[in-house]
């Protein structure tokens, strides 16, 4: 396989412990904090939203791994810089973190009135698109910086809606549904399926050295 640059350096800390900091402990510790504030306050849907959105973070992940798999070349974005630890090719312990809270950040900005609409457009479009737009634009800083790779011409700058198409406004769109869905059975029990499909992914793709 003819793997690009970045991907060999990704490959050469995958899963490596011994790159391991402290400083990872009290960023896991406020995020900790986060979820454990809004449960105190009973704010199950804010709540759902932050697992939501890593829930789907984790197979999107799997499935850009897969990508570089595959095509044995990369993976659409990778991560081959300095890091605590590496899980995946695309993303490492401190980029997870900031995703375990980020669905959080979602629910806080979602108006309590679904229905209201900004511009004539509605709210919960307003929010998913301007997000993922704004994560775009993040990326290609982080991308300029040289933490996060690009490998395809069609990923990235100055394709960035091909970022926002497919990287973020699924994830962030299907944390606004579950923020707004009434039943609570029924995010429990979505939730746990795609927690268990991460699972199984993550095991099965491991094992056969996939990912």
């Amino acid at each position: 396989m003819q793997y690009s640059d970045s991907a060999k350096q990704a490959l050469l800390i995958l899963r490596d412990p011994t790159h391991f900091e402290w400083y990872v402990v009290p960023i896991f510790a406020f995020a900790l904090y986060f979820y454990f504030s809004e449960i105190k306050q009973k704010n199950w849907n804010v709540v759902f939203a932050g697992l939501a959105y890593y829930g789907i973070e984790w197979l999107g992940e799997i499935g850009n791994s897969l990508v570089m798999y595959f095509s044995g070349y990369a993976p659409l974005w990778g991560e081959p810089g300095k890091t605590a630890y590496l899980f995946l090719v695309g993303i490492n312990l401190e980029t997870t973190l900031m995703f375990s809270i980020f669905g959080l950040a979602i629910a806080k900005l979602l108006p309590s009135d679904s229905k209201m609409k900004i511009l004539g457009v509605p709210n919960r479009v307003v929010v998913v698109l301007g997000l993922s737009l704004f994560c775009a634009l993040v990326e290609t800083c982080l991308n300029k910086f040289g933490a996060l790779t690009w490998d395809y011409w069609w990923w990235g700058w100055p394709h960035i809606w091909s970022v926002i198409l497919f990287a973020y406004a699924p994830a962030s769109a299907f944390t606004v549904i579950i923020h707004d869905m009434e039943c609570t059975a029924r995010k429990v029990s979505i939730l746990g399926a795609i927690y268990l499909l991460d699972i199984i992914l993550m095991v099965t793709f491991i094992n056969l050295k996939w990912i």
